[in-house]
């Protein structure tokens, strides 16, 4: 997962979090890459636009396996990590593509509407985010306006790594899953379990 920047009224800072760390512990710009063994698994049960947006791509690890996957990928952040543009995803205003990405922890709400309002009719959002994501009366708002049209928890932790170094880490503490959102979905999210999986297809 790469950057994006909080617009606040103190004006921008740049976070970016999806780890199981203290503050004293977290990486400057908050940074946490995905495993690649997360990204394959979602690709043997979606479909995707032959080319994904992946608008917080870090150092590309997920870029990579969405490659692997048999997608072209348009890769940027906010950060310069040396992979893609360097771009802020809230200045895109349209995508005829899909957008499959770890967004910042902070601003994963933020994400979901902004997707929802540049993408094509029918067009899909896939973010991977803990299973938390669930949570809070102010997200069961954001579900009543933009409802997951299917959500797959994973049944063995997926890993995330700080600054990218997954050397460093080791079992995963936390539980994700991959929120599928489609442009003008009105139902009810329908829910499966997927598990990591080591090489893409």
């Amino acid at each position: 997962m790469g950057s994006a920047r909080k617009r606040s009224g103190r004006g921008s800072t740049v976070i970016n979090a999806f780890g199981n760390y203290s503050t004293a512990e977290r990486e400057h710009n908050d940074y946490y890459a995905t495993h690649p063994s997360a990204v394959y698994p979602l690709f043997g049960v979606e479909e995707f636009t032959p080319t994904v947006l992946e608008p917080a791509c870090g150092e590309g690890h997920m870029a990579r396996a969405i490659a692997e996957c048999g997608c072209e990928v348009i890769s940027s952040d906010i950060v310069d990590r040396g992979f893609g543009e360097v771009r802020d995803f809230f200045d895109l205003r349209y995508t005829p593509y899909d957008i499959v990405t770890n967004p910042p922890y902070r601003l994963q709400s933020e994400f979901v509407e902004h997707a929802m309002e540049v993408l094509r009719p029918g067009g899909k959002l896939a973010l991977f985010l803990k299973i938390q994501f669930l949570e809070s009366a102010k997200r069961r708002e954001l579900f009543s306006k933009y409802p997951p049209a299917r959500i797959y928890v994973f049944s063995k932790r997926a890993r995330t790594a700080k600054n990218g170094d997954f050397s460093s880490i080791g079992s995963a503490l936390a539980c994700f899953a991959w929120f599928v959102w489609e442009r003008g979905y009105a139902g009810k999210p329908e829910v499966d379990w997927i598990e990591p999986k080591e090489v893409g297809r």
